[in-house]
């Protein structure tokens, strides 16, 4: 049954510049029967830009669970569809993952169409090391969510990655300083492939400065890339009992934060064995 099924082309497409576009992605996109698009506007530049007329259908954040049933029907009748994202490869932090899924439960055949991605592209030009690395999408809007994010980061030996928009950069760049020590390595890449395409490798306390000063450094969309923390030695990492009671006691009068800072100060432990032994007796570990 499934052979009489369209199939579902899952299309990338440039993150910037027009030409970052595969030849099979422009032959998918001209011989489909329909174009599900997050931005049926922003598509619309490129398949101009290729001389490409061809019915575009909105499938975005706020209608993909109803449109999903829609189009899967469309699949079943034969009909061929490609799905693209504003930019890059859909469902990284863009919509998808509906139809996508809805398409595999009906048995019909996804087809990747390969090409850009700012994550992989900006891991590429990175120069941190990323052998093992983990993308956490777009963070959350909230200063305190974000902090409790990046106190889980805090002993992360493996690089990780997250997008991040023009009015939240600087602030989360702050609050990722008020957790992880200001010597970090960082990358912040933005304009990927455009005309002010930007990557610089820092620390996060020059980093931090850097948006802050200069303006054009909040602006565009951002791939974020943090080296891992350093590994610490089997030694290195056991904190004594004498240790913990500081901490414990620094913890019913402080935050979490400046009972951490306190206790590094007193017993010279390490910053990130100090946060994780907090982590544990806030979970009663």
């Amino acid at each position: 049954m499934s052979d009489l099924y369209g199939k579902l082309y899952v299309v990338a497409t440039p993150i910037g510049n027009l030409a970052d576009i595969s030849f099979r992605a422009l032959d998918t996109l001209r011989q489909v029967d329909l174009i599900a698009a997050e931005d049926t506007r922003h598509v619309g530049l490129l398949l101009q830009h290729y001389g490409i007329n061809n019915k575009v259908a909105s499938f975005h954040q706020h209608n993909e669970d109803k449109m999903a049933d829609n189009l899967i029907q469309k699949l079943r009748d034969g009909l061929s569809i490609a799905l693209v994202s504003d930019a890059g490869t859909p469902l990284l932090s863009d919509p998808g993952m509906p139809l996508v899924r809805s398409a595999k439960e009906a048995g019909i055949t996804v087809v990747p169409i390969p090409g850009a991605c700012a994550l992989i592209t900006a891991l590429s030009a990175s120069g941190i090391a990323i052998s093992q690395f983990s993308f956490e999408g777009f963070l959350p809007r909230t200063a305190s969510a974000r902090k409790a994010f990046f106190t889980e980061k805090l002993c992360v030996t493996t690089t990780w990655a997250f997008y991040e928009s023009s009015h939240r950069i600087l602030s989360t760049l702050e609050d990722m300083l008020s957790v992880i020590e200001p010597d970090r390595q960082i990358v912040i890449a933005r304009e990927l492939t455009k005309l002010h395409e930007t990557i610089v490798k820092t620390t996060l306390s020059k980093a931090v400065e850097l948006v802050r000063q200069d303006e054009y450094m909040r602006k565009g969309e951002f791939v974020v890339i943090v080296d891992g923390a350093a590994k610490i030695s089997k030694e290195a990492a056991l904190l004594s009992p004498e240790h913990t009671k500081v901490l414990s006691i620094l913890m019913q009068k402080c935050t979490t934060k400046t009972a951490v800072e306190l206790a590094v100060e007193i017993t010279g432990a390490r910053k990130k064995l100090l946060y994780q032994a907090a982590l544990d007796l806030e979970k009663g570990a």
